[in-house]
């Protein structure tokens, strides 16, 4: 570790300044300070916009004093101070209070320049801020005596602040660790080449420069240097995965010419798509080598991917090895269960048409709620080998389950996963096993260099015959109340009509808090401000009690389901639903991904903008699956313009989930990339975004793979090597194999 950076901030700048940023920021070193860095630059002669302030957020702000009053309070001893700020842009003006203050009173007369900081309020209708810190600007000790022309171009860093310390509070203690600081003694991790490429700065000049400009130009150079150091590290530290990865000893499962992958292929009723055909030759080439596949699989909803991946583990089978597939739900765990028995037909062992004896597969059911007798029986199978393919949820990482051989681990929806589970089943082989990664969420090229970098990836981009268009509209019923009993009446329609219907809901009951998916979010708490009283949310309990007085609905088979549910409930609802004896399913999302019922056609999403992007164009899916069209309602009581409504009409606007993907994380911010919070938030890359600097990224990636491939170790790049370390830290480097 280089000592510099990991001395402690007391060291350089004092314990009364070291002791205030580890309170407010939680910063002790040198390093964390210098790599703190600015969010933003304002110049001093530009006045912030106060029609752009965001409500309910931390702001640094410079505006023009308009008037200043003072007036005692009424119902209490005191006096408060209005002070009233403009933009000159003719936005609109703020009412900024103080309470009990002498010096804003004093101070802040009319025409003065000032950079505000503090929480953006709410008051009878009007923002405002109340007992914000300020600094007067025609009063900085830095900048007196300063050429006036180059101080209207100086720039003001603004860093991401809190509550209990200002913006210039921090510059004001970076700018005494820059003094202090022995910055020439920092390493640079990138490669001297690389550096004099692309023209960057030194690292002590960088550091200078992005923390105190003296012009626009200064601070773009620095942050050039840093973000592209940034998407190296990252880069790096994923090729050096996948090189060690690639290093490992697998068994390889090499096909066979008249096994039961090949008797599986003829027995086909269809015709594998050009896409299914390309990824399954890829896989079988990987799964032949003597180092672990590593893949990652995507495909929307329908493409096909449980057959590419049904036909990996035929592969392993014949090679002597088992396959494990690793579900996120029973639900889906069954689903898979039965779905790849009832593909494989007479090819699998006791299966629904009887086994072919030793040519055949015996696929296994493991999971939690299953009575004790089947699930030791489930036990002993996969122990013993006498199973070649094991289906199960989490139950399948329990300590008590073993496998006799295991070659390959398919992982289905892969972001319901961490990677502790993943390393867990790993664990289970005697070899790395290989590995294939299922997703139905398109995950855009960026995010999947950037977080799946160590996954080599393979898309299925066209849908089999026989999949139907989807129709998905808006219902807004804060403008259109009457449409909450055309909903009713339009499901009886698609019911006599011979067809099914899911109506989906965020929570189970009046007790619940949603039943929401790991990893989507809910909408941001700030974007729900202004909804007045809190919302009652639509819940499986209550509906099924409305549905069953409405008379749109009336004599119409209806049922619940959801997670918490006895299991064998669970399936038995599930089993009605799919024999169309039950015409309606009021449901949580654990109908989102495997569940596949050719009848159903209608999805009604109640209190849609509860749910993510993603988890919509998932739940849409479900419908229109067996050559019928399918209709997605999106029904909302949020008023037209509330942000929360901008996904729902993402959603309805096209059926492209990639062109959906890129549009969830424009709306949900990028989230905290390399740790578990996948929306809004922090996000954990300083200078990346994802979605703007894909060159940045690409290039970087290019970098790294050269710089590995010529030392996997990096060896000859002990900075670079350090610099991984110090920004990943151990448990951030393995989430870039969470898959």
């Amino acid at each position: 570790m280089n000592v510099e950076m990991e001395l402690g901030l007391e060291r350089r700048v004092g314990k009364r300044s070291a002791n205030a940023i580890e309170k407010h920021l939680g910063i002790t070193t040198v390093g964390g300070l210098l790599n703190h860095f600015p969010r933003k630059y304002i110049n001093r002669g530009d006045l912030t916009r106060i029609s752009e302030l965001p409500f309910d957020e931390e702001v640094t702000l410079i505006a023009r004093v308009v008037s200043n009053s003072t007036r005692q309070m009424r119902q209490r001893k005191g006096s408060i101070t209005d002070v009233l700020v403009t933009d000159d842009a003719g936005s609109g003006t703020l009412k900024i209070s103080f309470f009990n203050a002498r010096l804003p009173r004093v101070e802040l007369h009319a025409g003065r320049r000032v950079m505000f900081s503090g929480k953006v309020t709410r008051y009878q209708g009007s923002l405002g801020l109340t007992n914000p810190n300020y600094q007067l600007l025609d009063k900085d000790p830095d900048i007196a005596g300063t050429d006036p022309e180059k101080l209207a171009a100086m720039p003001i860093p603004i860093y991401p602040a809190t509550a209990g310390i200002t913006s210039w509070a921090i510059h004001n203690v970076v700018k005494a660790l820059l003094a202090t600081a022995d910055l020439d003694a920092l390493p640079d991790p990138l490669p001297a080449a690389i550096s004099a490429r692309q023209k960057f700065l030194p690292v002590p000049e960088a550091y200078r420069l992005i923390h105190t400009p003296e012009n626009a130009q200064d601070w773009r150079k620095a942050r050039d240097r840093f973000r592209y150091q940034e998407a190296l590290v990252l880069q790096s530290a994923l090729a050096r995965r996948r090189a060690q990865l690639s290093a490992e000893e697998a068994t390889a499962r090499r096909p066979v010419t008249d096994g039961l992958l090949a008797a599986f292929d003829r027995q086909l009723p269809f015709t594998l798509t050009a896409g299914q055909s390309a990824v399954g030759k890829t896989l079988a080439e990987e799964l032949s080598q003597n180092w672990p596949m590593n893949r990652l699989l995507q495909g929307e909803v329908g493409s096909g991917k449980t057959i590419v991946a049904l036909r990996a583990m035929l592969q392993v089978v014949d090679a002597g090895g088992q396959a494990a597939l690793l579900a996120p739900t029973e639900v889906l765990a069954a689903q898979h269960f039965e779905s790849i028995r009832r593909t494989l037909g007479p090819l699998a062992r006791d299966g629904l048409l009887g086994g072919l004896g030793d040519n055949a597969v015996q696929v296994s059911l493991l999971t939690g709620s299953m009575p004790t007798a089947a699930r030791k029986q489930a036990l002993l199978d996969a122990a013993s080998g006498t199973a070649g393919i094991v289906i199960g949820t989490h139950a399948l990482l329990s300590d008590n389950v073993t496998f006799f051989d295991l070659g390959l681990i398919v992982v289905d929806e892969q972001h319901r996963f961490g990677v502790e589970q993943r390393d867990a089943l790993r664990a289970k082989a005697s070899k790395p096993p290989h590995l294939l990664v299922m997703t139905a969420t398109p995950i855009p090229r960026t995010v999947a260099m950037t977080v799946f970098g160590d996954l080599e990836t393979s898309v299925l981009d066209e849908l089999p015959a026989g999949r139907a268009p989807i129709t998905t509209h808006v219902v807004g019923l804060a403008e259109n109340p009457a449409w909450a009993a055309r909903i009713w009446s339009r499901s009886r329609e698609e019911i006599e009509s011979g067809h099914q219907v899911y109506v989906v809901c965020p929570k189970i009951g009046a007790d619940d808090d949603g039943d929401f998916t790991p990893g989507e979010a809910e909408p941001d708490p700030g974007e729900l401000e202004g909804d007045g009283p809190a919302r009652e949310l639509a819940s499986v309990t209550a509906v099924v009690d409305h549905l069953k007085e409405e008379p749109a609905l009336s004599g119409v088979p209806l049922a619940p389901l959801h997670g918490r549910q006895d299991p064998v409930l669970k399936s038995e609802t599930m089993a009605s639903f799919t024999a169309n004896q039950t015409k309606l399913l009021v449901s949580t999302t654990v109908i989102e991904v495997g569940v596949d019922v050719h009848n159903a056609t209608l999805m009604v999403i109640l209190d849609a903008d509860r749910f993510g992007i993603s988890q919509l164009h998932q739940l849409r899916g479900r419908v229109g699956r067996g050559g019928l069209p399918g209709t997605c309602l999106l029904v909302t009581t949020l008023e037209p313009g509330h942000p929360s409504r901008r996904r729902l009409d993402a959603v309805a606007s096209t059926t492209d989930g990639f062109e959906l993907s890129q549009e969830d994380l424009k709306l949900r911010r990028e989230g905290d990339i390399l740790g578990a919070s996948q929306s809004g938030g922090r996000s954990t890359l300083k200078l990346l975004r994802v979605l703007e600097h894909e060159d940045i990224i690409a290039r970087a990636r290019q970098d790294a793979q050269q710089i590995v491939a010529a030392d996997p170790g990096l060896a000859g790049h002990a900075a670079l090597a350090e610099a991984i370390d110090e920004y990943l830290n151990p448990e951030k480097e393995a989430f870039l194999e969470r898959g």
